[in-house]
């Protein structure tokens, strides 16, 4: 209990400061392009840049030439200096007005951002941050207090004029209060704090900090919210800027996943590789923290490669002309100084060495068999981040998609959204197939999403639920199929067991689980068995079909439908329920079957559990795949899964589906459907 008392203050602290961290960077990074645009003009036109034309570059004094080289003053006539007082500064505001109170709260922080701009002598990123949201923040509240109260007709004169006083009103207190006696005496702290650091040889000592919070998910809101405005001021005064390599030089993170490649264990090294990619070239920093949050103590090397990076550029002088977002080597390359390329790559190469001798030592020295936890410290990660991440999927999932693990799974749920048809019928076909491979302890069961706990392995949904299926089971292992009866994910899987899982008997196949094991694998409560003669059958003849009338997919929805309420089985508020189950996700299985039915919320119109089945000879389209057989599906418990686990197995069965094509009876229909 105490300990528990100790660890709530912390964990709260990091998640306010992950908040306003994320906050900030928000405002820079959907801006990241202008100030990517601004670096190249600045690289191309300014005295020392790539093309040497500022001040002519001793070329000729008149004609374009001329007029070109101009564009690079940094006296605020060309075309620099403006992008960097006004445009990227007033962009921001309107980022952080907008975020708090969209278009109207962007326009009015924009306004407000100009009264600081024009009030102070340096760029305006830090005012733009403050003022921008308040300007949003502020009109929000101003709007509240007559909402519903303006007379008809009037509405557009309120909003335009209460838009355009208060922001005028803010411009004024930005021009004399808030940009002179506020932000820039707090700008000019800040650089001087930087000055000092760079003075005294300090600034290596900034990664102790830094890398420890980049593994935290502080990442952004330390390089775009901090970093970022202060490197552009250095940069505007000297050309360029250490600070925008504190914390986006890739070094550290590819040498941490240098030294899983060659020392690390199990999927952690697998998966090594494929991150490092990610990391290096695509600049997605994100990747590693995991394998880092696997084994804490390899911090240490990420620190120590980031000091030698860091170091590295103070000894040369070297720095990034505008951030690289991004932090890719490529962004880094193209946004590096004309006299800095031996210092930017020397502190990339030798960051990346450190952090692999240091964690290459550390992971030889550990003698456990642990490798690590990756799909936990995964998870954990995107915990902080607050979402899930798209780079960190990738350690979940291998090349084309292939899922990879990192412990024994011992739990499959298959997932759908009412978890009465399509999740049945895909449990069914993936179960057959594992308890084929010999890994009969592998319950394979299905559910609802809105039934699933976070203490399962592994979960496998349509492609168009797999976000929500994480949202509810965000530890587990995900896995997205778009075809029920025949997906290649399936194979993947029982791959996947034969990588995670104790090898399979040489006998385990042919003493895979029976049919009843099988359904203690997947527990049914099977209240009304499909032949009890003392309970309305789940496929009555009358709802067998040979022929449909319908033309369409949604003609043939109602059509099975229909079959169903004719039945008894469910009310008619339960047809136009499956039509929206249907707009949510397909309910087509693949192998020519689609089984539509009801959503979740729509349980309960269904009296009983009940099926229905439509055979179009002719074939039919749905959504672009031919289907020849509907079957309607309601079900109140789970009675109706034995009888769908049934005709899963007739389409895998080529030979029952020719049958059924060819039946020419209900009767014989329902028998190849309900034989054992």
């Amino acid at each position: 209990m105490a300990a528990a008392g100790t660890a709530a203050p912390r964990t709260s602290a990091r998640v306010h400061i992950q908040k306003f961290g994320t906050f900030l960077s928000n405002m820079v990074m959907p801006n990241i392009g202008a100030f990517i645009a601004w670096g190249l003009i600045t690289a191309l036109f300014i005295k020392s840049g790539w093309l040497n034309l500022g001040g002519n570059g001793g070329l000729p004094d008149d004609g374009w030439v001329a007029q070109i080289g101009g564009w690079g003053a940094f006296d605020g006539k060309g075309i620099v200096g403006p992008m960097i007082t006004y445009l990227l500064p007033i962009l921001i505001g309107y980022t952080g007005g907008k975020i708090v109170y969209d278009v109207r709260g962007g326009v009015v922080g924009a306004i407000a951002t100009m009264g600081v701009i024009a009030g102070t002598s340096i760029p305006m990123f830090m005012g733009a941050m403050v003022m921008g949201p308040l300007g949003g923040w502020s009109m929000k509240r101003i709007d509240a207090l007559w909402d519903g109260k303006i007379r008809p007709g009037f509405e557009m004169l309120v909003n335009n004029f209460s838009a355009g006083i208060w922001g005028m009103i803010l411009a004024v207190f930005g021009f004399f209060a808030m940009g002179p006696l506020v932000i820039t005496p707090f700008a000019t702290a800040a650089g001087n704090v930087v000055k000092w650091l760079v003075d005294n040889g300090l600034l290596p000592l900034t990664s102790v900090f830094i890398e420890p919070a980049k593994v935290l998910f502080l990442n952004n809101a330390i390089n775009h919210g901090v970093l970022t405005p202060l490197g552009t001021q250095q940069s505007l005064d000297d050309g360029k800027s250490i600070l925008f390599l504190l914390e986006a030089n890739p070094g550290p993170g590819l040498g941490l996943l240098l030294a899983y490649m060659l020392f690390g264990k199990g999927m952690a090294k697998a998966s090594a590789p494929g991150a490092a990619l990610i990391h290096f070239v695509g600049g997605i920093h994100e990747i590693y923290f995991p394998y880092v949050l696997a084994k804490p103590k390899l911090i240490a090397a990420v620190i120590l490669g980031g000091m030698t990076g860091v170091f590295t550029n103070v000894i040369f002088g070297s720095g990034l002309r505008a951030p690289a977002a991004p932090g890719s080597i490529l962004a880094v390359l193209a946004q590096t100084a004309s006299d800095s390329y031996i210092g930017v790559i020397l502190s990339v190469l030798l960051a990346a060495t450190v952090t692999f001798l240091v964690a290459a030592l550390l992971l030889k020295a550990d003698g456990s068999e642990d490798e690590g936890d990756l799909a936990k410290a995964t998870a954990d990660m995107e915990a902080m981040k607050g979402k899930k991440s798209i780079a960190s999927s990738t350690l979940a999932t291998g090349a084309g998609g292939t899922a990879v693990a990192t412990k024994t799974i011992r739990s499959i749920v298959f997932a759908c959204d009412a978890g009465m048809g399509s999740s049945a019928m895909g449990a069914t076909v993936l179960r057959r197939k594992i308890q084929a491979a010999g890994f009969g302890d592998v319950s394979v069961v299905n559910k609802a999403i809105a039934n699933l706990t976070d203490d399962v392995d592994l979960v496998v949904s349509h492609q168009d639920l797999t976000a929500r299926a994480r949202q509810r089971s965000g530890s587990a292992i995900h896995v997205s199929v778009d075809n029920f009866m025949s997906s290649p994910a399936y194979d993947d899987i029982v791959e996947l067991l034969g990588r995670t899982n104790a090898a399979p008997a040489a006998d385990s196949a042919s003493s895979a689980p029976s049919s009843e094991a099988s359904s203690a694998a997947a527990p049914v409560a099977r209240s009304v068995a499909v032949g009890d003669s003392n309970a309305p059958e789940l496929l009555a003849l009358a709802s067998i079909t040979l022929s449909g009338s319908a033309r369409s997919r949604d003609e043939a929805i109602t059509e099975a439908g229909q079959l169903l309420v004719a039945a008894g089985a469910v009310d008619a508020a339960y047809v136009a329920a499956m039509h929206d189950r249907e707009r949510s996700v397909s309910t087509h299985m693949g192998s020519g079957l689609a089984i539509p039915h009801g959503t979740n919320e729509a349980k309960s119109a269904i009296r009983r559990s009940a099926m229905s089945f439509v055979r179009y000879p002719e074939g039919l389209d749905w959504n672009g795949k031919p289907t020849t057989f509907v079957i309607g599906i309601a079900g109140v418990g789970n009675e109706h899964l034995d009888l769908l686990q049934k005709i899963a197995h007739v389409f895998l069965d080529k030979a029952k589906v020719a049958e059924l094509e060819a039946a020419q009876t209900a009767a014989q229909v329902k028998a190849i459907l309900t034989a054992d």
